[in-house]
């Protein structure tokens, strides 16, 4: 997957580079000017193609699966990246019965989960993060484990304010999610 990511990235850049150093061959009616070396389409294709090979053996080198550790992969997300995730909800809401409410709030939901195991796994410890996992933790208790729709809804007022006061904390706390 990580390969396939890379590819997708590298593969235009380096068709992109091709392309532009196609440009310097333009010519004028005068021709080019004398400050544009010549230089031979085949060189052009030759550098591209050696680009693209150089892009493909880094990308298969660096995220290669063997590289990959057990740890890696049951890292938890970092606190800064988890609350993005729970910021990109902060201007959203939902009236419920709306199509989109379950949708709305089980996604803050989930972000709120993954920002209180990302605070409680974070270097600074859990007690710095005291209050918002506190908001968090009283949340929890208040749904019970039921993520239904209909509890969710129910629920929607204490969802939407911890996410919040949440964010309120954090506007005072820069140094965690810069």
């Amino acid at each position: 997957m990580f390969i396939r990511s890379a590819l997708r990235a590298a593969v235009p850049a380096v068709i992109l580079g091709a392309g532009l150093a196609g440009c310097s061959e333009a010519t004028t009616t005068n021709g080019p000017g004398s400050d544009v070396p010549q230089v031979a389409p085949e060189a052009n294709a030759a550098a591209a193609s050696a680009a693209v090979e150089r892009a493909e053996a880094e990308a298969s080198a660096s995220a290669s699966p063997e590289t990959l550790t057990e740890a890696d992969l049951n890292r938890p997300v970092l606190v800064r990246d988890a609350f993005a995730g729970l910021q990109a909800t902060l201007y959203d809401n939902c009236t419920p019965g709306d199509g989109n409410c379950a949708y709305f709030l089980g996604r803050v939901n989930e972000e709120l989960n993954t920002l209180d195991a990302a605070m409680k796994a974070d270097a600074k410890g859990p007690g710095h993060f005291k209050k918002p996992l506190a908001w968090m933790g009283t949340l929890r208790t208040e749904l019970k484990n039921d993520t239904s729709t209909a509890n969710l809804e129910k629920h929607r007022t204490q969802l939407i304010g911890t996410r919040d006061r949440i964010n309120t904390w954090m506007q005072g706390h820069p140094d965690d999610y810069r």
